[in-house]
């Protein structure tokens, strides 16, 4: 949204989003990431952990190897409509990823959000890079 379009250190995240009824969490982030994202992620998943974030909900996070073809500048997201801008009484509607991007571990590091370091570290771990 408009509040993060001109960040990037910092500010980059992971695709994620609530659990629907009658859905366990893995299938809400593969659902969430083909929401997000516009593509459809399949193969053998290894579940990273639960991570409290820094407004207190908790993500639960998984990593995936598969083979993903992507053209990053050219991913369809889904939206969100908010009031904008403040107080204006005007709706305008957002995609809900703006941009996404291929990012080294320690490129990554520096790019996501601070509540979600942590993946990072223990997607090294799982890894054995770390």
């Amino acid at each position: 949204g408009p509040f993060w379009a001109k960040k990037d250190d910092g500010a980059w995240s992971i695709p994620k989003g609530l659990v629907d009824e009658n859905e366990d969490e893995l299938t809400a982030a593969q659902r969430e990431t083909e929401e997000e994202l516009g593509v459809k992620v399949d193969g053998p998943f290894a579940r990273l952990g639960d991570y409290r974030q820094p407004g207190g909900k908790i993500v639960s996070a998984w990593s995936v190897e598969a083979t993903i073809n992507i053209d990053v500048t050219t991913i369809k997201s889904n939206s969100f409509t908010m009031e904008w801008p403040p107080r204006s009484g005007s709706l305008k509607a957002f995609p809900e990823v703006d941009r996404a991007g291929w990012f080294t571990l320690p490129e990554a590091e520096v790019k996501i959000l601070n509540g979600q370091r942590p993946m990072l570290s223990d997607f090294a771990r799982q890894q054995g890079a770390g």
